[in-house]
């Protein structure tokens, strides 16, 4: 299962290795924001001592950075998509569909969601991508 790129991410995963060293999977630019997903056991070269390294892509790319950190694990790779939010995921099989049911302290259910969905949508989308997981729901 591939991840396709567009040209503005392919730009901004190579700048972002270049500068951080850390190796990128996948990179998803939106509007306001770019998230890329680092390899497991890169997030501190991501991230840079003090924040240098996200702070400097920041400056270049001009968006906010998110860095999420990927695991082979699907159940870890949506609690990593939530931090520091503290999830437990559950795959789930119902009919010929993968289902992640997120479980969340009800005081930050609507920041695991996000604005408008946005959270949710980035946690369906990256799991859709990396584990071939149809939906993300939160309980």
């Amino acid at each position: 299962m591939g991840v396709k790129l567009s040209e503005e991410s392919i730009r901004c995963l190579t700048l972002f290795e270049s500068l951080t060293g850390a190796s990128v999977k996948d990179c998803i630019v939106q509007d306001d924001k770019v998230i890329f997903v680092v390899k497991k056991g890169d997030m501190g070269l991501a991230i840079g001592k003090g924040g240098i390294n996200v702070e400097r892509a920041r400056g270049i790319i001009g968006k906010k950075i998110e860095i999420i950190e990927h695991s082979e694990i699907p159940e870890e790779f949506i609690a990593n998509i939530f931090k520091p939010i503290r999830v437990s995921v559950k795959i789930v099989e119902k009919g010929n569909k993968r289902i992640a049911v997120v479980n969340v302290n009800p005081q930050f259910k609507g920041l695991v969601i996000g604005k408008g969905g946005k959270n949710i949508n980035k946690a369906k989308e990256l799991v859709k991508r990396h584990h071939n997981v149809d939906d993300v729901i939160v309980k």
